[in-house]
């Protein structure tokens, strides 16, 4: 199952690339090698074997955590030209996600997540950010998890 999960990201990466060429879109096409290119170096990293459909999707967060970050910096700073350089690789990188959880969507798995683990206040948040960071990685942001989460224990 895997294998064609892996199979399908990697060969599908390479159509985009392909598909850019011939488009001659440059920024998506340096997002796509950069892509690309960190998978195969975690896969070479990993030595033997083929990386996960997990493994991938992790490679895939931290590359849109990192374009999210230098985006905060260059609008910070006013950078306005090195900002959308960002967000149109960020909206690249966002595209072989999955659907973000909406607001309302993380508010009630929270509320499901809180009676589950029987949250009796603030006391409680490494248990809840523990497990709702694991059951919601690449479907929710985890800024956005602590965020509500604090929100819903004050």
């Amino acid at each position: 199952m895997y294998q064609n999960v892996i199979m399908s990201l990697t060969n599908n990466i390479g159509e985009e690339i392909k598909n850019a060429m011939r488009a001659k879109d440059k920024a998506r096409l340096e997002t796509l090698r950069a892509i690309k290119s960190a998978i195969l170096l975690a896969n070479s990293e990993a030595g033997a074997g083929e990386l996960s459909a997990d493994e991938e999707m992790k490679i895939l967060l931290k590359l849109a955590k990192q374009r999210k970050d230098s985006l905060a910096i260059y609008e910070e700073q006013g950078r306005e030209d090195l900002a959308a350089d960002e967000r149109a690789q960020l909206e690249v990188i966002s595209g072989f996600l999955p659907k973000q959880m909406s607001d309302e969507e993380l508010e009630a798995y929270l509320k499901e997540l809180f009676t589950k683990l029987n949250v009796q206040g603030p006391q409680d948040i490494g248990k809840i950010m523990g497990t709702a960071s694991k059951e919601l990685s690449g479907k929710a942001d985890g800024k956005a998890i602590s965020a509500k989460v604090k929100q819903m224990l004050n």
